[in-house]
């Protein structure tokens, strides 16, 4: 493993402990996570460099932010993508985020059974497809973070775990 790819890991593993114990991924480490990110690759020599950092950001903050504009993501987890993108680049990112779905959909039927709400969860998803289909995309303020009462899974989680087999399939 690189350093930095020890690094994301590091920043990984600090958002899953704030959002765990706080159900928050913190400006105060992914905005400052991001701008090293991108000042490292500027720095070291053998990085993907400014603009793979940058284009890292980009993409990851791009995978997570429509999930965010539609009440489901936070805007943490989405920062925590783009902090991580500028120490992985592109290609990691783009595997940490489909690994991290895969992980965040088992964990999300887990959490969902955990609490007795799986029968109640595959019927919103039924409702906000219909809803989708006769008001298009958009949020549905009843299934929003903010508005849901739903049981909610700490996302840094299966952020986390596409990292680490993002990391473990180099």
């Amino acid at each position: 493993m690189t350093g930095f790819e020890t690094t994301a890991a590091a920043i990984a593993v600090m958002a899953c402990a704030t959002d765990l114990a706080w159900r928050r991924v913190p400006n105060v480490l992914t905005v400052p996570a991001l701008a090293f990110g991108v000042a490292a690759h500027a720095w070291f020599a053998g990085g993907i460099g400014v603009g793979g950092a940058l284009a890292g950001a980009a993409v990851g903050l791009a995978i997570f932010f429509p999930f965010f504009a539609l009440g489901g993501l936070g805007a943490g987890d989405v920062k925590l993508m783009a902090a991580l993108g500028a120490w992985l680049g592109v290609s990691d990112v783009v595997w940490t985020a489909l690994y991290g779905a895969v992980a965040g959909g088992v964990l999300g039927v887990a959490v969902a059974l955990g609490h007795g709400y799986l029968s109640k969860a595959v019927a919103n998803i039924r409702q906000l497809l219909t809803f989708w289909a006769v008001q298009g995309v958009r949020p549905w303020p009843a299934l929003t973070l903010e508005h849901g009462t739903g049981p909610r899974l700490p996302y840094a989680v299966p952020v986390l775990a596409g990292l680490v087999t993002t990391l473990w399939r180099h």
